[in-house]
C-alpha cells in the first residue's frame, strides 16, 4: 500500500514539474516574440524615417536644379568673353580674376547682374559696350590660387566656363559660358580697383581688344 501512494505522489509531482516546464516554455516563447516584434518595430520606424529624410532631400535637390537651370537670354547677343588674373601689391597682397563680357545685343527686358568663375562671384558692370568684374580670391598668396568650393555655390563649373544671372521680364534667370579665352595678367600696386569709380574706363589693364 505504501508503494502505491508514493507511486501516485510521484506521478503528481512530475505532473506538476511538466506544467512548470511548459508554463515557462511558454513565457519564454512569449518574451522572444515581444523583444523580436519589438526589434522589428524599431526597424521599420527606421526604416520610414530614412525614406522620409531621402524624400526631402531629393525634393530640395530638385528645386536647387529648377533654380539653377541655364536659359539663354532671347534678346542678349555677346561677343567672346575672357579673362584675366590680376595681383596686388606686397603692401595689399591679393589675387582674383578680372572678367570681360563684350555685348553685341542687348534687349531692354535683359538685366545682367552678377558672374559666377571659379567659385567665385563678383558684380557685372556695364562700361564701353562690354561688361566687366573684379573677382577677388579668397588666398593671400602672391599667385593665384583658385579657391575651394563653397557649399552654397549653385554651379558646378569647369574653370573655362561661367555663369551670369540676369533678369529677364522681371524674372531671375542663369546661363553658361563657356570658353572663356585668357589673356596677359595685370598688376595692381594699390589693390583692385573699384568698377564703380567715376574713372572706371582706364582703371583696368588695356587687353588685346581694346
Amino acid at each position: 500500500m505504501p508503494r502505491i501512494i508514493m507511486k501516485i505522489a510521484f506521478h503528481r509531482l512530475n505532473a506538476k514539474n511538466i506544467d512548470k516546464v511548459k508554463k515557462c516554455s511558454i513565457l519564454h516563447h512569449q518574451n522572444k516574440t515581444y523583444f523580436v516584434m519589438k526589434k522589428l518595430k524599431k526597424a521599420f520606424f527606421a526604416i520610414v524615417f530614412a525614406i522620409a529624410c531621402l524624400s526631402t532631400f531629393q525634393c530640395s535637390s530638385s528645386k536647387d536644379a529648377v533654380a539653377t537651370r541655364f536659359e539663354e537670354p532671347t534678346s542678349l547677343k555677346l561677343k567672346q568673353a575672357y579673362f584675366q588674373e590680376w595681383y596686388a601689391g606686397i603692401k595689399v597682397g591679393g589675387t582674383g580674376i578680372n572678367v570681360f563680357i563684350p555685348v553685341l545685343e542687348e534687349g531692354t527686358n535683359v538685366d545682367i547682374d552678377s558672374v559666377y568663375f571659379r567659385n567665385m562671384k563678383a558684380k557685372l558692370v556695364k562700361t564701353e559696350g562690354k561688361y566687366r568684374a573684379i573677382l577677388k580670391s579668397k588666398s593671400r598668396y602672391y599667385t593665384f590660387k583658385k579657391d575651394e568650393k563653397p557649399e552654397d555655390y549653385p554651379f558646378d563649373l569647369k574653370d573655362n566656363e561661367c555663369a551670369i544671372s540676369y533678369t529677364e521680364n522681371g524674372k531671375q534667370k542663369f546661363f553658361k559660358i563657356r570658353n572663356l579665352n585668357e589673356v596677359a595678367g595685370t598688376y595692381y600696386e594699390e589693390g583692385p580697383p573699384s568698377l564703380y569709380a567715376s574713372n572706371s574706363s582706364s582703371i583696368l589693364a588695356v587687353t588685346d581688344d581694346e
